[in-house]
């Protein structure tokens, strides 16, 4: 017999239905309710104990030793179930939780609000992103780390329960309690976001409790201070308001919280929702589903309205489990057992909610309790990993709304007078520093009271320039007075607008926005979304491309900017900032081990000060100062140092135009030297290779002390070639008194002709072709080649600092000195090149005379590390890069590239004392040395990067320690010590 169509579809129903319920997850403590411990507990107890057991009394910490005594007396006589811990440290709160386990028969269970993580009731840890910010994450596996992050630092200090997520929808903009604490008002994005968060801690056996049942997200008043009213529709409540807590009840959450609210289409007799049995056991229960853990949001909230003294009756009653800030226990246990005998509630259900809570008890490990140990429990906290989470979820929920043109990432820096101005700031912010190391600016700020005299004046001075970079603080978290915002903010952002090439970061509040009338016709908007030094710092990298964004906005702000919206701007390959562990290295090794080599050196009088700088990935994760300027310890050495660079001139100067011209085909490395130096036909060098001349083997003097040739008999200059101060024939400034007759440099050149070869082809470091370069520059490109290294590289690269004399465009302050010359300059080196044969030729040569900052040339070696490329641009082509990076004549034993170094031959075989560099340096790796103390290493296969700055000359080149001590080796082979292996 054939079924029936009406049959075949019951089946299809029956099918479906049984798909459905199977699809339902149980949470996973309920595995517990008939355990041995449980059983154990449950018939050892009371009445009187078991109803205490659903109660759950709040402390804080803050206070001192009498409010402690106060707390643990109450848990010994009430004995709850639980503690709600609010304010305190963590040593302090972990301490406090370990002396009320001790005071307590049964182990507590121990709650916290912890929405953004222990720092919402917790000082001195991370505070994560708000749940507006996550919103607009699209990657959700990064909320499952959070929740995970979370599970690890609540157990840490002996907690079990959070009172997290909000699942609430926050629809109503204007919602005074909820707002920024929800995901936003998409149910699907709340829904999941809630679930993956809720996730983390639960797969780390840690009770996530999801609030505020039935939803909270559309409500014009706070239930702390009255009882709120959803006006909504069984259906529409349904459909959004209950949507997360049904999602999560079908997951298998193993906590939700009820929330004290007025929902008529649900319960219409007015009574609370928490206190509503309709609503806790009809809905909840019941129509959802839900099989777990139920609890009051705070009983003792002006939302709750019953009988005096009844509220945690009514709420057992009503379905919960338990009872969240309960202020008498005592009082309330009674009431209840009075209620039992009255035949108000039964001691089955009793003791079946005391049963659901030791189950939870027993699922977080609490039959095996341990107090927690104290030692070091707020570094713990605060481990670099929970920084990780933390830094990529505030990236990831960088929300960028407008991106005319392209302007957002901020290239064609050379193009660009930037000026920078944080509105409703009163002080150069975090943003700023930030941006700066990206490249030159000006900074400005305009206070939230500024008069329109104030910003009248400021607009002025915004005149001189061509693009502004404008952050917008100081904008509160609630919708209250237009979220703070003041009425020269709103006029500051329409005035730019209208005035400026203008990129805004809003740091605040998705819904702020609607009180920016123009904002929208800005170049490029960013919403930042919370405002803080890290939020800040990273939306400062966004502007400038040093990491892709792809937020979505979460909530809508008006019809200009609604939910969903959200542009994607990738990465452009230019630096971001980031703590080691980021790029897969440990902040540990790294501080302790180049902090220990550095301090070394300082104490052994290596040289007054340094500065190291590390990268990886393109991420720089460590750059410290060390010491001072000078030995007499007044001028700490600072970041904006400025450094005489010395001999890394050869491969940051000429070298990189050498190779553009090579790209161009201007030049080729295989061609006799004297086809671009003429001056060489008829000489010893006229069949000199270009190539061999790079790489260190044409036969070359190493050096020739040129200002030698200018010293007289009686030991003093030759006046013919030196003056103590400028003329038009002595215009070649050599330092601050002395003056250099023009006419000599021919003379060096006609030396370097003349000089004798060695007998042999074998490898000497010569600096003398570097001399040269700076004309063949000029004559193949028709630039000066100081404005062409300039023009083509270093303003590109943001690297504004870089320069030759210093002193023409640094205060001296700023400058690191090198040497006190007492044999041809007689004065202290200060701006002016430490290189006697530099300064001869006015300071701008190839040898050596480039100044700069260690972050600006660190984007040198960084372009050179990423093959040609850096910042959305390419400056050489990866295939000459590769060419003049590898070694040129290993045959030879010259370890040497095309004007790089390399390390030496088998240096991998070497002990650290007799390596050059690292050890660990990889065969490809490449870098040059300054005399005056400076190092920088590019290490390609490892993606490394590593620079050391010092002025070991000071006050005298007599001094060798820095070599002696190895410092710089030895920290270089830290740094891959650092590397965690995966």
């Amino acid at each position: 017999m054939k079924p029936t169509p009406t049959i075949f579809l019951l089946c299809i129903i029956l099918v479906f239905s049984l798909v459905n319920c199977s699809s339902a997850q149980e949470p996973p403590f309920l595995q517990y309710k008939n355990d041995e411990w449980v059983n154990q507990q449950l018939e050892k107890m009371s009445l009187d104990e078991r109803i205490a057991q659903l109660m759950m009394i709040t402390v804080y910490p803050k206070q001192n030793d009498a409010a402690k005594a106060i707390f643990r007396k109450r848990i010994q006589d009430w004995k709850p179930g639980g503690i709600l811990v609010m304010q305190g440290s963590p040593t302090k709160n972990a301490d406090w939780i370990n002396q009320f386990q001790e005071a307590s028969e049964t182990p507590l269970l121990v709650a916290i609000d912890g929405e953004w993580g222990p720092a919402m009731r917790t000082d001195s840890t991370i505070v994560y992103p708000y749940a507006q910010s996550l919103g607009a994450v699209q990657d959700t596996s990064l909320l499952y780390q959070m929740g995970q992050d979370f599970a690890s630092q609540l157990k840490r200090m002996g907690i079990q329960m959070n009172f997290a997520p909000v699942a609430d929808i926050n629809t109503n903009p204007f919602n005074p309690v909820i707002g920024f604490r929800s995901f936003g008002e998409q149910k699907h994005n709340v829904a999941e976001k809630s679930w993956m968060v809720a996730k983390g801690m639960q797969d780390n056996n840690v009770i996530p409790v999801a609030k505020h049942f039935p939803g909270h997200g559309d409500t014009k008043t706070d239930s702390h201070k009255t009882l709120p009213l959803i006006p909504h529709s069984k259906s529409r409540i349904d459909s959004i308001e209950s949507y997360p807590f049904r999602y999560l009840s079908d997951k298998g959450i193993a906590g939700i919280m009820s929330g004290h609210l007025n929902v008529p289409s649900l319960d219409n007799s007015g009574i609370t929702s928490s206190l509503s049995k309709k609503i806790i056991t009809n809905y909840l229960k019941d129509e959802i589903g839900f099989k777990g853990f139920v609890v009051t949001d705070a009983i003792t909230m002006k939302g709750v309205q019953t009988t005096a003294g009844r509220a945690e009756l009514e709420a057992l009653i009503a379905g919960n489990d338990m009872i969240e800030f309960v202020d008498d226990a005592g009082k309330a246990v009674a009431t209840i057992k009075a209620a039992i005998a009255n035949g108000e509630i039964t001691e089955n259900e009793i003791n079946e909610k005391c049963r659901t809570v030791l189950a939870l008890k027993r699922w977080v490990g609490l039959n095996n309790y341990q107090a927690v140990d104290l030692k070091n429990i707020t570094a713990d906290l605060n481990a670099p990993e929970y920084q990780v989470t933390n830094r990529k979820l505030i990236k990831k929920s960088m929300t960028v709304v407008v991106n005319n043109d392209s302007t957002l990432p901020v290239q064609d820096l050379e193009k660009r007078n930037i000026a920078t101005i944080m509105i409703g700031g009163n002080q150069k912010s975090i943003f700023q520093n930030t941006l700066e190391k990206y490249s030159g600016m000006d900074h400005f700020w305009l206070p939230k009271d500024a008069t329109e005299k104030t910003w009248a004046n400021l607009r002025q001075k915004l005149d001189n320039y061509n693009f502004v970079i404008a952050g917008i603080t100081g904008i509160n978290k609630y919708s209250s007075n237009e979220y703070g915002i003041s009425e020269i903010q709103k006029q500051a952002v329409i005035d730019l607008v209208h005035e400026q090439n203008v990129v805004f970061t809003l740091f605040g509040n998705a819904y702020a926005l609607k009180h920016f009338a123009n904002i929208h016709h800005a170049d490029a908007l960013i919403v930042a979304h919370q405002d803080n030094e890290l939020t800040q710092e990273l939306a400062a990298q966004l502007v400038f491309g040093a990491f892709k964004a792809n937020g979505k906005l979460p909530v809508t702000s008006d019809r200009r900017f609604k939910a969903g919206d959200g542009l994607e701007i990738a990465s452009n390959q230019t630096f971001s900032y980031t703590i080691p562990e980021e790029a897969g290295m440990s902040s540990a090794i790294l501080n302790r081990k180049i902090d220990s080599l550095a301090n070394l050196g300082i104490s052994e009088g290596a040289y007054p000060g340094c500065q190291v700088l590390v990268a990886k990935d393109g991420k720089v994760v460590f750059h410290k100062c060390y010491g001072f300027q000078t030995y007499d310890s007044i001028y700490p050495v600072n970041r904006d140092n400025i450094y005489d660079w010395a001999s890394v001139t050869k491969v940051t100067g000429p070298l990189p135009a050498i190779m553009r011209l090579v790209d161009e085909r201007k030049m080729n490395v295989d061609d006799k030297f004297s086809k671009y130096w003429p001056d060489f036909i008829g000489s010893n060098k006229e069949n000199l290779s270009f190539r061999e001349i790079l790489a260190h083997q044409a036969r070359l003097a190493s050096w020739i002390p040129f200002w030698t040739m200018t010293v007289q008999a009686d030991g003093t200059l030759d006046k013919n070639v030196f003056k103590d101060h400028p003329s038009p024939l002595y215009d070649i400034r050599v330092s601050e008194r002395l003056c250099m007759n023009h006419d000599f440099k021919k003379t060096m050149f006609d030396t370097i002709r003349t000089s004798n070869l060695l007998p042999r082809k074998r490898y000497l470091y010569s600096g003398l072709s570097f001399y040269l370069y700076p004309d063949i520059i000029e004559n193949l490109t028709g630039t000066p080649y100081e404005s062409y290294v300039k023009i083509s590289f270093y303003r590109p690269l943001g690297a504004h600092t870089i320069t030759f004399n210093a002193y023409k465009h640094f205060p001296l302050s700023q400058i690191i000195p090198t040497e006190t010359d007492d044999f041809f300059r007689m004065e202290k080196l200060r701006g002016y090149v430490h290189d006697e044969g530099a300064a001869m030729m006015g300071g701008v040569s190839g040898n050596a005379g480039l100044f700069g900052s260690t972050n600006d040339l660190a984007k040198v070696f960084q372009m050179y590390l990423q093959k040609g490329y850096f910042g959305g641009r390419r400056y050489i082509s990866d295939l000459t890069l590769n060419e003049f990076t590898r070694i040129q004549y290993p045959e030879n034993k010259n370890r040497r590239g095309l004007g790089f170094d390399k390390p030496l031959i088998d240096n991998y075989k070497n002990k650290l004392e007799d390596a050059y560099p690292a050890v660990s340096s990889s065969k490809s790796s490449f870098g040059h040395s300054g005399y005056t103390g400076t190092f920088a290493w590019a290490d390609p296969e490892n993606r490394l990067l590593y620079i050391f700055m010092s002025n070991r000359v000071y006050p005298t080149r007599n001094n060798s320690k820095l070599y002696e001590l190895n410092i710089r080796t030895a920290m270089h082979q830290a740094i891959y010590d650092s590397i965690i292996s995966e």
